[in-house]
């Protein structure tokens, strides 16, 4: 089967690149603040 026609039928599932190719994202301070407000009570403990 034609390349192309198997994109027809699957669809697009390889990235461009792969994530060792790509720059390393930084994590966003909205994620930080969400592990703060979830994190359990007993890790406050010292």
């Amino acid at each position: 089967m034609p390349r192309s026609r198997l994109a027809d039928v699957f669809g697009d599932v390889l990235p461009d690149t792969t994530s060792d190719e790509r720059e390393p994202e930084t994590p966003s301070r909205a994620a930080d603040d969400w592990y703060r407000e979830n994190r359990p009570p007993h890790h406050d403990r010292d």
